[in-house]
């Protein structure tokens, strides 16, 4: 068993929060209910196209990283290139479905089961530890905010505060830093194989992955884990 760890540090979204069982569904709603003001928009076609330009989108690294720091703007360049791709160049429907789909996922996010379990056993163990979320400054404060985040962590990271997010070896060492901990008494836990787990391995962490759709590794794999869980409940187990 690997010894208990002087400090841990956690990614947020995909990790202890859900911001993905309602993903579909909520753009599937959103479709749904901007369609039924355009004639000749088929729903269900929209929101195919849409999961199509989505997975476009957010392929490309450097686009990636612009749009997170604006996903209202992602969105509605998504929707209205999926708009396009059946036909239709309707700014104005594009735009609204984009926001209605962000508010609806906003409100839906959730903690993963065990995940502020974990958090409060780990404070009352003394084990220090760090919060290191990419995305923009204002909505990803908002969400720390909202589920009262900021008691479980001595050290905060959001990309659009700090100036750059995950993969940049900057971010992990500037937390190192703040918390006082060596990388090889710190463990990484993320379900992000190439922001979360690569950079902190080559640093010295041990490191962590959430696997939770149990995918494996991808085939290029530059370096492994040190250990791959399923769930964040799954952390303290073993």
């Amino acid at each position: 068993m690997t010894p208990e760890p002087r400090a841990i540090f956690f990614d947020m979204d995909g990790t202890l929060l859900d911001w993905q069982t309602a993903m579909d569904e909520s753009w599937r709603d959103a479709c749904a209910r901007g369609c039924s003001s355009f004639d000749g928009v088929e729903s269900q076609a929209l929101h195919d196209a849409i999961l199509v330009k989505r997975d476009w989108f957010w392929s490309d690294r450097a686009r990636a990283t612009k749009g997170r720091m604006d996903l209202l703007a992602a969105s509605t360049r998504v929707v209205r290139e999926a708009l396009r791709s059946i036909g239709h160049d309707l700014p104005d429907l594009a735009a609204g479905i984009a926001l209605d789909y962000r508010t609806q996922r906003e409100d839906m996010i959730t903690p993963f089961p065990g995940a502020i379990e974990l958090l409060e056993s780990l404070r009352q163990r003394d084990t220090t530890t760090a919060l290191i979320t990419n995305g923009a400054a204002d909505s990803q404060r908002r969400t720390v905010e909202r589920f009262g985040l900021p008691r479980y962590f001595d050290c905060i990271v959001i990309e659009g505060e700090f100036g750059c997010g995950k993969p940049d070896e900057r971010v992990f060492r500037h937390a190192l830093t703040s918390c006082g901990v060596d990388p090889g008494e710190t463990w990484m836990v993320g379900d992000n194989y190439d922001a979360d787990i690569v950079t902190p391995h080559g640093l010295g962490m041990h490191t962590v992955w959430v696997d939770a759709a149990s995918g494996g590794l991808p085939a290029d794999a530059a370096v492994r884990p040190h250990r791959v869980i399923r769930a964040i409940g799954e952390l303290l187990e073993g």
